[in-house]
């Protein structure tokens, strides 16, 4: 016999039942949103008792911007404008911590008193994917690089902006396309290759090749591929990034061109990067060294220099080249195989990512051509001296014999006088041409002679002549002098032979009354200037002409290691400017220890 059913409960206890046994919170709220019942379910989502939970009203359990929207929809409810609405919204559980709800809230009219039945899920994992979901979309689309997916059909079915930008086609172009639309056509099995390995459960990881743009461009690009499986773990596709390298190729053939150009150089050539290691050093700087390669790249800048020369003279000029400068110096250096020889020292930063990364030495051995300028030097400065030897015994001969010689005729052309007299006129007349003469011989013995720049000193020496040069030939000379330090000798009568010059140009060709001549001290120089507002001249027609007079104030510029700048034009006045260091320039090149 049949077993008989078993009967069902009442509706309230079965009511009650489910009520209680659903995974789903519910709360049992009147009007006012106060609840009167909440499930088991709903005090272990919010962590309170059932008795805390009706103590409460339902929109203290949210934060104020998700009340306000709740609020604002059980309004419409309570006015019968709606009978329900269902809302995504944030809890607040009993320790403090936040979770998110899919609310679904009704109102149940078939009462005496109205009720509202709330039924709250728990969607925390659910909203958590779509957050994950939603950053993987921005990443994909804000990406430089092109980020798409294949079918095992070779088929597009996603095309982000990146692959837009690197490939030229748009996304609308490009789904439902083959792939082999952007792969040459010399590389008809390359993406045949890459499926094959895909299903075979492996990857591909930065695998260089080349694609094809809409415009039919190659470019250099970098894959890397992994397989998109199904929940049954089967391949049914892949998804790819391609990076365009196109540029960093570019970088990569130069820098092969630059190194094996550096190779090849006669000039001793090194690359030192940021943390003054030497990266690279030419077959010439390793020969000079007598250092194998290994011995060089790789090691610090002081291994290959000293300690001390490296911290006092390379490395503050490594720092300044790293900052973006050429940069340039003299230094000695002893080599192994040809001993002490003077360098020139030139830095050259190089660009990387992220700036200068790495600096280029140039060094070039400019012994030889120091020397043979040195000797150049040496033989004017001999020639110079004799000038001025010869030129000191000229003034001699005219102080002590020619003088004495006219002022000795001068008085026996006077005696004339104690004659009978048609002479007498003319007597006098020669003797006053005699005076002349001798005054013009005593000041051209000045000229030639640098006395008053020994005995006086240089400026007061120069300032003198400058008093006497204007008085002789009726010239204003406006003279000042600010030189603190002691001028040497060579330096002085240097600079005295090119004053001279300068205003006896003046004299002969400016056709002014008035010149200026200043001498100063200047950021351990000494400047002399002088400058007239006379008729001028073309400077590059005169020195391409016969006269001597302005390489001759070149040359003894030159001499003492200075420089001199000369202006002038028709009709606009003449300034000459040399400038000397107090110092050697060649004496103040470093040496390594």
């Amino acid at each position: 016999m049949a077993e008989k059913p078993q009967a069902l409960p009442t509706d309230t206890q079965l009511f009650r039942d489910i009520f209680t046994a659903s995974p789903v919170g519910i709360a049992v709220e009147n009007l006012e949103g106060q609840p009167l019942f909440v499930n088991p379910a709903l005090c272990s989502m919010l962590g309170f008792s059932e008795e805390e939970m009706c103590t409460k009203h339902c929109f203290e359990f949210s934060p104020p911007e998700d009340e306000e929207k709740d609020w604002a929809l059980f309004q419409q409810l309570r006015a019968g404008s709606i009978d329900h609405y269902q809302l995504e919204k944030r809890y607040f559980r009993k320790d403090g911590s936040l979770f998110w709800g899919q609310l679904t809230v009704s109102l149940l009219k078939r009462r005496p008193s109205p009720l509202v039945v709330a039924r709250v899920e728990d969607i925390t994992e659910k909203k958590k994917a779509e957050e994950a979901r939603f950053r993987h979309t921005a990443i994909v689309e804000s990406s430089q690089d092109a980020i798409m997916s294949v079918t095992l059909d070779r088929i597009i079915s996603t095309w982000n902006a990146g692959a837009e930008r690197i490939y030229g086609y748009t996304e609308a172009e490009a789904l439902g396309q083959p792939i082999d639309m952007i792969v040459p056509p010399e590389l008809p099995d390359e993406e045949n290759k890459i499926l094959d390995t895909l299903r075979a459960g492996g990857r591909i990881e930065n695998f260089e090749t080349v694609r094809l743009t809409k415009a039919g461009k190659r470019i250099n690009v970098s894959l890397s591929i992994s397989p998109i499986k199904n929940s049954s773990g089967e391949t049914v596709g892949c998804s790819g990034i391609a990076r365009d390298i196109s540029e960093q190729k570019r970088r990569e053939e130069k820098l092969q061109e630059y190194e094996r150009a550096v190779e090849h150089s006669g000039e001793m050539i090194t690359v030192i990067n940021r943390e003054y290691r030497c990266v690279m050093a030419n077959r010439q700087y390793l020969s000079l060294k007598n250092l194998s390669r290994d011995q060089v790249v790789g090691h610090f800048a002081y291994e290959l220099l000293d300690q001390a020369t490296f911290e006092q003279v390379a490395k503050p000029k490594l720092d300044e080249c790293f900052r973006g400068k050429v940069v340039k110096y003299q230094l000695k250096y002893t080599y192994p195989k040809i001993g002490e020889r003077v360098l020139s020292i030139s830095y050259f930063p190089i660009e990387g990512p992220n700036g200068v990364d790495r600096v280029t030495c140039l060094l070039q051995d400019i012994t030889d051509r120091i020397q043979a300028e040195q000797t150049f030097a040496d033989m004017t400065r001999k020639l110079v001296e004799a000038q001025e030897q010869e030129r000191a015994r000229i003034a001699r001969e005219l102080h002590d014999d020619i003088n004495q010689r006219l002022s000795l005729l001068s008085i026996q052309v006077m005696q004339l006088l104690e004659k009978p007299s048609e002479i007498e006129v003319r007597a006098r007349q020669l003797g006053s041409q005699i005076a002349e003469i001798t005054s013009d011989v005593q000041a051209l013995s000045h000229d030639l002679h640098t006395s008053k720049l020994e005995y006086l000193g240089v400026v007061p020496g120069i300032k003198s002549w400058c008093r006497e040069f204007g008085e002789r030939h009726g010239m204003e000379i406006d003279f000042s002098g600010d030189v603190l330090s002691p001028i040497p000798l060579p330096m002085g009568v240097s600079l005295f032979r090119v004053l001279q010059e300068a205003l006896q140009n003046t004299i002969k060709h400016g056709e002014v009354k008035r010149a200026e001549v200043r001498l100063r001290e200047e950021s351990g120089q000494v400047h002399l200037l002088v400058s007239d507002s006379g008729a001028g001249f073309d400077v590059g027609k005169a020195l391409q002409g016969r006269g001597l007079g302005l390489t001759s104030m070149r040359e003894r510029v030159r001499l003492v290691n200075g420089t001199i700048a000369i202006e002038s034009k028709p009709m606009q006045g003449t300034t000459i400017h040399a400038r000397v260091p107090l110092e050697s320039v060649y004496g103040s090149i470093p040496k390594a220890v």
